[in-house]
């Protein structure tokens, strides 16, 4: 069957069986940020936004996708590269198989509550998983960025912090 959606903003058209997963469909088109995980939607590994709202892509058929607009980390640079430095610097990064699931949720948590608590970040990464550490460096990451973001607003004194790493997913990243 034909499917016809807008993938990280351009419009593509593609023939597929009807059982295809949109995780498969994604990597097929070389999004290799998302990873296939536990493939019973409990990791967060696969998290892409279909029309600007997370979904794990090991649990939805790729024909649902057709006539929506998917965004995976590939498409999302900009937005990611303002705090994926903050999370690097914190040791979050270890082995750097989880980071793009919890990178896309952070996406989706500072677009819907932009000044969160721990309390909310912790509750919104609530379904990311992460064998290497102890998700508080993902926590001090995020919460050292939006400070900086904080300070950044205000008049520059000379202390604003930036990330000492920085970090970009590219196509080789498998």
């Amino acid at each position: 069957m034909q499917i016809t959606m807008t993938l990280n903003g351009k419009k593509i058209k593609d023939n597929i069986d009807a059982d295809m997963l949109l995780i498969d469909f994604l990597r097929d088109h070389r999004c290799f940020s998302v990873k296939r995980g536990c493939e019973t939607s409990n990791c967060g590994l696969c998290t892409v936004f279909m029309d600007e709202k997370p979904v794990l892509s090991c649990s939805v058929l790729a024909v649902r996708a057709d006539g929506h607009d998917i965004r995976t980390l590939e498409g999302l640079q900009d937005e990611a590269a303002g705090f994926i430095g903050f999370i690097a610097d914190q040791g979050a990064d270890q082995c750097g198989f989880c980071n793009p699931g919890f990178v896309m949720n952070t996406i989706a948590l500072l677009r819907e509550i932009p000044d969160p608590t721990d309390d909310e970040i912790r509750a919104f990464l609530a379904g990311n998983l992460c064998r290497c550490s102890g998700y508080e460096g993902q926590l001090r990451g995020i919460r050292a960025y939006l400070d900086a973001r904080s300070s950044a607003s205000r008049p520059d004194d000379g202390t604003s912090v930036k990330p000492e790493k920085s970090w970009e997913y590219g196509k080789e990243d498998v």
